[in-house]
């Protein structure tokens, strides 16, 4: 056979040559921007170009941090197909963990979108490295900034060459791009991505058991650009000439709602906490979100109940999938097989609240105790995944020996896997609740507590306990319709049919709102520390 790389200069290239008129909708601080491949492509040699006009060269890491938006888009194909590295950043890390990211990486130059410079100032003065700031703004003008050297993007792309030829040295297996896990402990880990890992795990977004992206879809990636590369959408939406509507800064669930149905968006992804903000506007509004096949929903649980509220009250398919910073993302997700579908409504809907089956191309075990675990849905070990497009260690990071190991990647997220090779996540080994020597599953308790009516979000915790080591506390986030009218005696009641005596929660707190990480999902740490601060001394 023959060895033609596998490079992403294949895809932005395809895109331009097959799908010319195809759209990307791109909304900004200015609006609603529509632009075809063939402008995209364009852009894209110009913005490659212009790099390397700033002094960028092969290997090179040019960070980003951006929204979702055709700029930002054009970075994804311009970084890695000119031989540099696309490291995406988080906006919402802390400042010193920005900083951080960006001098571990050694970012050379940046590209900023003008709402996040002041973030950017309060460190710039810590980034020896980088030798130019590139503002990707709408405006004609540069915003005032202390920072030096800055450039405007689209002056830039008027004065490069729109011919721009891409090296055709790059090898499959140079780094096109990295992102940072995002830091609950410790500092950010970084993650590099081969041109190789990225082609085949955009090939895998498009098998029909996986997200059987295609042509024919309108994709509306919600998850971040800057978080795990937006789960490798936009990289398979171009190469597949799919549309793709790109939401831009400062969304709400109403604005997610109208483009969806403006748009006749087909297949979305996000983060639970996006889902369950939409679920409570489309329970409150009237849309017509018939267009959509599939909400793809990753980076933690599902609640089963919210599953069943797409599904049943709005007539929307959920797709429910797991993957992490270190697995590009995607590993496991959840589609039927073929005779699951004879089963009733409540058994296909357990089994789709499960993370779901391996990905193709992939390998995993599950490793407990004693050994890999029995595929009986009800022993737990710790999920480890081998494959093409997951990371087989950290960027320079020490901490790659405890994650890396006989050539598995121990992802710390606790599972069982039933007879059919369904992966459920039970917890992060660091959540799991040790009651006089037995496991609880927070997660499982926080989805039996979002399945209650009243109940909007609930994160569950341990707190140490004299006799039996830890116990668990849920915190209860309430619809507003229901604050002052449900009881914890109620909820109590209600988790009592499911669960055995001793998982059920020493203690139900109502509060405003759960802390989360800087990807939305709930920050157990910080939680965890402000229950034991409260309730601890009460007893």
């Amino acid at each position: 056979m023959m060895q033609t790389p596998l490079t992403m200069t294949h895809m932005i290239e395809r895109a331009e040559k097959y799908f010319p008129k195809k759209q990307v909708v791109s909304r900004t601080s200015s609006g609603i921007n529509r632009f075809t491949y063939k402008q995209i492509a364009e852009r894209t040699r110009r913005l490659a170009d212009a790099l390397v006009k700033l002094g960028v060269t092969k290997g090179d890491r040019v960070g980003t941090l951006a929204w979702n938006h055709h700029r930002h888009l054009e970075a994804y194909f311009a970084i890695p197909c000119m031989g540099a590295v696309l490291h995406t950043i988080n906006i919402r890390l802390a400042p010193q963990h920005i900083s951080y990211i960006i001098n571990h990486a050694e970012d050379k130059v940046l590209l900023v979108d003008p709402d996040i410079l002041p973030l950017l100032e309060k460190c710039a003065h810590e980034l020896p490295n980088v030798k130019a700031y590139v503002i990707m703004t709408d405006e004609k003008e540069l915003p005032k900034t202390k920072i030096s050297p800055v450039y405007h993007y689209e002056d830039l792309l008027a004065e490069a060459n729109p011919a721009y030829q891409y090296p055709n040295d790059i090898d499959e297996n140079d780094p096109a791009g990295m992102c940072y896990t995002s830091a609950t402990t410790g500092n950010p880990k970084g993650v590099v991505y081969s041109h190789r890992g990225i082609y085949l795990h955009s090939m895998a977004l498009g098998l029909a058991d996986t997200a059987a992206l295609s042509e024919k879809d309108i994709a509306l990636p919600v998850v971040p650009m800057f978080h795990a590369n937006a789960w490798g959408m936009p990289f398979a939406a171009v190469w597949f000439g799919t549309s793709l509507i790109l939401p831009g800064p400062y969304f709400t669930p109403k604005l997610l709602a109208e483009l969806i149905e403006q748009e006749k968006v087909t297949i979305t992804a996000g983060v639970p906490t996006i889902w369950l903000g939409l679920l409570k506007e489309l329970d409150e509004g009237s849309y017509d979100l018939s267009s959509l096949r599939g909400v793809l929903c990753g980076g933690s649980a599902a609640p089963k109940g919210m599953i069943k509220a797409y599904e049943q009250r709005h007539k929307i398919p959920f797709m429910h999938a797991y993957g992490m910073t270190e697995t590009s993302p995607l590993a496991v997700i959840s589609t039927l097989k073929s005779y699951q579908e004879e089963l009733d409504p409540e058994e296909k809907l357990n089994i789709r609240a499960k993370q779901g089956t391996l990905v193709p191309g992939l390998e995993m075990k599950i490793v407990g105790k004693n050994g890999e675990v029995a595929w009986d849905g009800r022993e737990m070990g710790e999920l480890c995944i081998r494959g093409p497009w997951i990371a087989s260690e950290y960027y320079q990071d020490e901490r790659t020996l405890d994650a890396f190991r006989d050539g598995w990647l121990h992802t710390g997220d606790v599972v069982t896997i039933d007879e059919e090779g369904f992966v459920k996540i039970v917890d992060r080994t660091k959540d799991l609740i040790k009651s006089g020597g037995e496991w609880i599953s927070s997660v499982d308790l926080e989805n039996a507590l979002m399945a209650h009516e009243s109940v909007f979000e609930a994160a569950v915790v341990a707190v140490p306990h004299e006799r039996w080591q830890e116990r668990p506390v849920a915190c209860v986030v309430l619809k507003d319709a229901f604050i002052g009218k449900i009881t914890k005696d109620e909820l109590v009641e209600f988790l009592k049919p499911q669960f055995a005596k001793w998982w059920i929660p020493d203690d139900i707190l109502f509060v405003s709102e759960i802390p989360k990480t800087s990807v939305g999902k709930f920050l157990k740490m910080a939680l965890r520390e402000q229950v034991q601060k409260d309730i601890l001394p009460k007893n």
